[in-house]
């Protein structure tokens, strides 16, 4: 057969399981439908962050946890491989509360996502925040508006340069010899004698193992070997300014500077797929929202703003299964890309290589969205 495994997708969800593929040992290519695919990577906002993520899923915050821990170590290899600094820095992150309503409910939430049960595990870093009045979240962060009525703070959060992440991950695919075959759109996946099969418009290729990373491509794809990926889009705007003067240089939840000085904003989700381009309300409420932030972005140039579309589940958690049906095809989607590329590289490409992955993972089967048949 051509290779031991094809992933289909080369975003940034392939492209971290592939090179982590190749670490295993394994002869690998990515086939890549190409930039007319609703790529989830254009909506990314370089986050890597964990403190707020599980509530009502333990098994999720535990995994978003090690993720983060893990990063340190994807960005030294990355960096000792490839040359290329990602701008990975996990200097802590604030969670701004612009009201007290919004404090009150934020104080809530990590409460709840505390306390839950199964929250703790061996080898999990533990969850860390800090609940910071007004006054307090001044204190660290100057510049910020006077009406911000406070933060939430984990040293857990940090966040990364994806226009330096992605090219990383692809100068570390090509020295390792992994085959990158872009403008190849899937539309058939057979398994005979105990290979897969993946056809398209004029090219063939065979594997032993598949791994599905195709994004919303997912949902039409995991039939063909026995399994389901309900998806559904989410669609986001991001606003980026001219380069500042450094101003901050830890993460919040919807605005960042960039290691080259840049400020991205955003944060808005809408369930549509409607188009690409920008909607004039929805910038006006995050650009809004941001100078309420910080008020010295007035007179700062928005130099871009664009849409694009994150990939979700129902209940916004991950899937990460193997077809009983076909044990050797996988599917993996997420909307945490960047957040869990350390985990998708490091930790998931092991457990393919071997043929199952571990019970830790079971929480994220789909068929957590089976309804049972009524009686």
């Amino acid at each position: 057969m051509d290779y031991d495994v094809i992933v289909i997708g080369g975003g940034l969800l392939g492209v971290s399981i592939a090179w982590g593929l190749s670490r295993c040992r394994q002869r690998v290519a990515i086939v890549d439908e190409g930039d007319l695919a609703n790529r989830a990577a254009r909506a990314n906002f370089g986050l890597v962050w964990s403190s707020s993520k599980g509530l009502g899923n333990a098994a999720y915050s535990r995994w978003s946890r090690t993720s983060t821990a893990n990063w340190h170590r994807l960005a030294a290899e990355l960096k000792a491989e490839t040359g290329i600094d990602t701008g990975f820095v996990q200097s802590g992150g604030f969670s701004i509360r612009l009201t007290p309503t919004e404090l009150e409910r934020g104080v809530a939430s990590m409460t709840k996502l505390a306390s839950q049960p199964g929250m703790e595990a061996e080898g999990t870093p533990p969850l860390e925040y800090e609940i910071l009045d007004q006054a307090e979240t001044r204190r660290r962060l100057p510049l910020v508006g006077e009406t911000v009525a406070g933060a939430i703070f984990s040293p857990l959060d940090g966040h990364v340069n994806p226009l330096r992440l992605f090219p990383a991950f692809h100068k570390a695919l090509q020295q390792r010899g992994v085959h990158y075959l872009p403008h190849r759109k899937t539309t058939a996946i057979r398994h005979r004698a105990g290979a897969f099969e993946l056809t398209g418009d004029g090219w063939r290729l065979t594997s032993g193992k598949i791994v599905l990373a195709a994004g919303i491509g997912n949902t039409a794809l995991a039939p063909m070997v026995g399994l389901n990926v309900p998806l559904s889009p989410s669609r986001g705007q991001i606003i980026v300014t001219e380069r500042l003067k450094p101003f901050l240089s830890h993460a919040t939840g919807y605005l960042r500077q960039t290691d080259e000085g840049s400020v991205l904003i955003g944060e808005s989700k809408e369930a549509t797929i409607d188009h690409q381009r920008p909607r004039g309300p929805i910038t006006a409420v995050l650009a809004e929202r941001a100078l309420r932030t910080f008020p010295l972005l007035k007179d700062a140039q928005a130099v871009r703003i664009w849409a694009a579309f994150r990939v979700m589940t129902p209940d916004g958690y991950p899937i990460y299964e193997q077809s009983e049906r076909f044990p050797g095809a996988f599917a993996f989607s997420c909307h945490s890309g960047v957040t869990l590329a350390a985990n998708h590289a490091l930790i998931l490409p092991r457990q393919i290589s071997a043929g199952e992955l571990c019970a830790d993972l079971s929480a994220f089967h789909s068929r957590r969205f089976r309804v049972p048949a009524a009686v």
